[in-house]
């Protein structure tokens, strides 16, 4: 340090345990600034320096970019929060990162562990999905099937519910599930008619958002049940569910209606949708049941009571 207190690059350098090329690229960027020059126009640096120098390389060391190293250093008077703020980004960033690569390494095992004859076909599939993939083209798919004109409340509640999160640590075989959905999503998505009469229902009577309020209470009855692992058997969740397809079709809920419902409800089986249902139980990051399962459960007991009212 020379008399006036200042130290030369090469010395701010050698205290920091870097090299003059670091500090010159620092300061070049304005995160260093020099107190002086020499009367040669060699830079001189205060005391200060130091500690500025090498909370920089701290910040580096965790991988922030340059353009937020100089963000956290200009707010002297809360550096605290600017430095939470670019800490916090960094985490999302390299959360987004391992979420990727965690990705990857799963679709690499599904393809590595295949049988040979199968390969191809998972290359095609995987090949198709970004990593971690987008639910976009499920959720597309699944407000295809639905009824036209369904309020956008129920459409959202729906959506939100159905279409699995990809998971940040896939097993293959959620990697594989959430391929074939793609697949799936991106093929020409046929209609489910959920409108058409029962028996004696008069034709053009169909309110659908009766129909999907009254199955979203009625799923959530049946979902203890569906999560235990219960038989299908009667009760307030089946009621719930009956009542739905009768207050569509604005019919009253009969035994009559009930027999005529369950022999509906087995002629409109769609196997796309069977197919999306199983696909998303297989994706999904949770033991909660899906809806297709929740839906299963209840015609199966609905099946169950028609043929045994006793039950």
């Amino acid at each position: 340090m020379s008399a006036d207190g200042t130290w030369s690059i090469g010395e701010l350098a050698e205290r920091a345990g870097t090299t003059v090329k670091t500090v010159r690229f620092y300061s070049e960027l304005g995160l260093l600034p020099e107190t002086s020059r020499s009367a040669g126009g060699h830079r001189r640096y205060g005391p200060g320096a130091l500690d500025r120098l090498l909370l920089i390389r701290s910040l580096r060391g965790l991988d922030l970019p340059v353009a937020e190293v100089g963000r956290v250093l200009d707010r002297e008077d809360a550096m605290d929060d600017a430095l939470e703020d670019a800490v916090a980004g960094k985490l999302r960033e390299l959360g987004s990162r391992m979420a990727e690569l965690r990705w990857r390494e799963a679709a690499l095992r599904l393809v590595r562990d295949c049988p040979a004859e199968e390969r191809a076909d998972r290359l095609r599939l995987i090949g198709a999905l970004d990593s971690p993939p987008s639910t976009a083209p499920v959720a597309r798919f699944l407000r295809r099937v639905l009824p036209p004109r369904l309020p956008s409340r129920l459409v959202a509640s729906i959506t939100d519910a159905a279409v699995p999160a990809p998971p940040d640590d896939p097993t293959p075989g959620q990697v594989l599930a959430f391929a074939r959905l793609h697949a799936l999503a991106a093929d020409a998505a046929g209609t489910v008619s959920v409108c058409r009469p029962v028996a004696s229902v008069p034709d053009g009577t169909c309110r659908p958002a009766v129909l999907y309020d009254g199955l979203t209470e009625a799923f959530a009855l049946a979902a203890p049940d569906v999560r235990a692992g219960r038989a299908p058997s009667g009760g307030e969740a089946l009621d719930c569910f009956v009542a739905a397809h009768a207050g569509m079709r604005g019919a009253r809920d009969t035994p009559e209606f009930r027999r005529r419902l369950s022999r509906y409800l087995d002629d409109v089986a769609h196997p796309r949708v069977d197919r999306f249902w199983r696909l998303t139980a297989e994706a999904a990051a949770t033991p909660e049941p899906t809806f297709g399962a929740l839906d299963d459960w209840l015609r199966a007991a609905l099946a169950r009571q028609v043929t045994d009212p006793a039950i």
